[in-house]
């Protein structure tokens, strides 16, 4: 499949830090951090897509995969565009997408998945009291109840598992969510400094 874009998958439950992760990885030249959120976030309303977008999300339902992706697709098209982000020099961190198989096989004709960090958490009572402080300190009113937590956390199971077991296991690399960001940034970027070194050149001299 020609040009697709060199890709970093974050997987992790709800509270896992993806997008703690996802922000500072984006800070480092040669990463590009893109949410799915913030590509919803930054829907034009009044365009067919957001109109459909806004069909679904004002109804409390999912949005379906093929538009989810099409959405994300058009956005990605647009950075690229304003040289936000350059596929010949970065490696694109996915936050949030994708969600579902059906999203995992949508994408496969755009992205090149070259590793996928799983930040994990084997302790869910202490996710949940990380969720709940992140509630009051961020004002996430859909984070403060413990029962919808421990919802989201099955939905999350039953939906991602299929995602993960979708892609070669030699790619997945599990870390660690407990511990302070930048402890598990350190295992992150274990991971990934050598992908970064193997696909990219640095323009000061040597590889990286």
């Amino acid at each position: 499949m020609p040009d697709r874009y060199k890709t970093i998958l974050l997987f992790g439950a709800p509270g896992a830090g993806k997008g703690t992760q996802g922000k500072i990885l984006g800070q480092i030249p040669g990463f590009f951090h893109l949410a799915c959120g913030d590509v919803f976030r930054s829907l034009d309303t009044t365009s067919e897509l957001g109109r459909e977008f806004l069909e679904y999300s004002s109804k409390g339902e999912l949005v379906p995969d093929q538009l989810t992706v099409e959405m994300w697709r058009q956005n990605m098209h647009a950075q690229t565009v304003l040289s936000l982000y350059k596929p010949k020099v970065d490696l694109l961190v996915l936050d949030g997408i994708p969600r579902s198989l059906g999203q995992a096989k949508a994408l496969e004709p755009y992205i090149d998945v070259l590793k996928i960090i799983h930040l994990v958490c084997p302790d869910l009572d202490a996710m949940v009291q990380r969720m709940k402080k992140r509630a009051i300190k961020e004002n996430r009113l859909d984070d403060a109840d413990e029962r919808v937590i421990r919802r989201r956390f099955e939905v999350y199971d039953r939906e991602t598992s299929p995602v993960l077991n979708h892609y070669d296991s030699n790619i997945v690399t599990d870390v660690s969510a407990i511990g302070s960001p930048a402890e598990v940034l350190e295992h992150v970027l274990e991971a990934l400094v050598p992908v970064q070194n193997e696909h990219f050149h640095n323009p000061l001299g040597g590889r990286g």
